[in-house]
Formats: C-alpha cells, sequence, structure tokens
C-alpha cells in the first residue's frame, strides 16, 4: 500500500531526510520513531505532497506521488501533528468539511460524520465549537477528520502529543480499529510506549537516516539480555575508560555506550550482580556516581544502544 524509496529531501547543504526506505502493507501499523528533529514529520510530508522530495521514489496505493498526485493524495489520511481544525466551525461540520474535500455527499457523507463522531467519542459535543474542547477532545477530533473518507493508507504525526492519559487511550482504540478496518497506517512517534502497543513494524530514524528497521519482535532480539546501567556524577576521563576495560577483562560482559564528564552509560548483561564491582570500579578511579538508573532490555535501551542517547532529547 505504501512504498517510500531511497527518500531524500534537502534544503541547501541541510539533508533532512537521507535515503530512507521502507514499505508498510494492508491492515499493519508501521511506526516511525525517532527524537524531535530526526526528520519523522518531514517524511509524512514528502509521502502526504506537502513537501516535494529531492530525490526519491514515493507509491501510495500503487500511485506515485509525483506523476499521480491527485489520485495519491486521495487514497491518503492525514493526521497531523499540529491541529487541522476550524475553531469557530462546529465538530460536525468540520467533518463535513473534510468530507466533501474528499468528495463524500448526500446520504454518505452524513452517515460516515455520525460515525466517526460517535466512534471519537465526540457524539454528544457535534454542535460544539473545537476551541470549547479539551486538548485531547481536539486531537480526536482532529482523527476523525483524517478518517472520515475511509482513507485506504493513513499517515499519522504524533497523534498524542499533549494529551491526558484517558484521552491517549481512546487514541489508542482508534488507531486499533482503523488496522483492524485493513488500513494501512504510518504512526510517526517519540514514545517507544507507543510504538511498544500498537507497531507491526518500525524503522528507527535519527538525524535523517534509518538507524534500525524491522519488526518489534526482532529488533528487541538486537537486545539480547543486556540491560542498560546509566549513571550520573563525576566521571574523569582515562581513568573512567581504563577501570571499565579492567572490568572487561576481569570477566565482565560490558561495554560503555556513551561517556562524559557528568554522565556513564553501559551496556552489560546481567547487571545487578555486578553493581558493586562497577561501584568499587569507579571509586578507586576517582569517579562519584550521585544517580543510578537501570533499564531492563525495550525498546528505548535499543535507542540508546544505537545512538548513545536518550529518544527523547
Amino acid at each position: 500500500m505504501l512504498v517510500v524509496d531511497n527518500l531524500v529531501k534537502q534544503y541547501g547543504d541541510l539533508i533532512a531526510v537521507d535515503g530512507v526506505s521502507f514499505t508498510a502493507g494492508k491492515g499493519m501499523v508501521f511506526g516511525l520513531l525517532g527524537p524531535n528533529g530526526a526528520g519523522k514529520s518531514t517524511v509524512i510530508n514528502c509521502i502526504s505532497g506537502l513537501l516535494r522530495p529531492t530525490g526519491g521514489h514515493i507509491s501510495v496505493a500503487g500511485f506515485d506521488i509525483r506523476k499521480e498526485a491527485k489520485k495519491a493524495k486521495k487514497a491518503l489520511g492525514v493526521v497531523p501533528q499540529e491541529l487541522a481544525l476550524y475553531e469557530d466551525l462546529p465538530a460536525i461540520d468540520n467533518l463535513r468539511y473534510w468530507g466533501k474535500a474528499y468528495g463524500l455527499r448526500g446520504e454518505y457523507l452524513e452517515s460516515r460524520v455520525d460515525e466517526v463522531l460517535n466512534t471519537a467519542g465526540l457524539a454528544d459535543r457535534a454542535k460544539d465549537l473545537p476551541k470549547t474542547f479539551s486538548g485531547g477532545m481536539k486531537r480526536r477530533l482532529n482523527f476523525a477528520c483524517g478518517v472520515v473518507h475511509k482513507p485506504p493508507v493513513m499517515l499519522l504525526d504524533e497523534p498524542t502529543v499533549g494529551v491526558d492519559p484517558q484521552s491517549r487511550e481512546r487514541l489508542f482504540e482508534l488507531v486499533e480499529a482503523e488496522r483492524e478496518n485493513g488500513s494501512c497506517i504510518v504512526y510517526s512517534t517519540h514514545y517507544m510506549e507507543e510504538a511498544d502497543r500498537l507497531c507491526d513494524s518500525l524503522a528507527i530514524m535519527d538525524h535523517g537516516k534509518l538507524i534500525a528497521q524491522g519488526t518489534v519482535a526482532g529488533l528487541r532480539t538486537q537486545l539480547g539480555a543486556r540491560d542498560v546501567l546509566q549513571l550520573s556524577g563525576s566521571f574523569p576521563g582515562d581513568a573512567t575508560k581504563q577501570a571499565i576495560r579492567a572490568l572487561a577483562s576481569g570477566g565482565i560482559d560490558l561495554e560503555i555506550i556513551n561517556h562524559e564528564e557528568a554522565g556513564l552509560t553501559l551496556t552489560l548483561s546481567g547487571a545487578s550482580q555486578h553493581l558493586p564491582a562497577i561501584f568499587e570500579a569507579l571509586s578507586g578511579a576517582g569517579a562519584l556516581v550521585s544517580e543510578t538508573s537501570l533499564r531492563s532490555p525495550n525498546l528505548e535501551t535499543l535507542f540508546l544502544l544505537l545512538t548513545g542517547k536518550e529518544l527523547r532529547e
């Protein structure tokens, strides 16, 4: 349903998207993950036709986004990160507007509007103005506007930003319902827990490039059983590295992922049983540990292993 092949988007000397390729099929959620500024929204905007790619090829439901733009865009439902709502137009009329924009008319338009209002939990607020809605309600209306025409391919760009837990759960249910209805969904997010719950396949982006791609289960296997140990405090350069190397040569399977004066990130197996030896070695090297964080293997620790930094940085 969606093919992105060697996508490049360049602004002068800045390469915002650098050779990104992936495919997504019917009835699946494809996660596009990465920190703010990784290039996720640029990819979404190129697929939707809002931006013209510098290079590469994009096909939506079999239509080339450049050569058959009208047909490709008609097959898309876009839920942008920035709310695309008319605040002074009742919710029901926002939906009618977007339905008509995609060619819906008459009884079918009205039935779809009623259906998505009910699905989004907004039927009782249909005649109210979005400017009176909570942030979560606006997000749900924004989602409803993107699906009113039953698109076979959906682009969701950070759809849960700034919403309360209850509205986030409702949005998750809306996404899952669209997947069950056979939609192909691209879901952009920087929340790993959302990817864990929703996505069938993932691509992790950083600095405009894909740094990992595969199924959720497949990406987890890259971690093995290794934990991530993050330490804050003071860690003098050479002495700290020598202390860790000594531990590794002594039989502890560990590796430095990131080392700064005020922080140290390690990956190792069975971290909890090795903590005393690690603290003793670091103390002997003149390091001071003020805070400790130990994480079991998950997608967020995978991002740490791949990039040496937090996903939300």
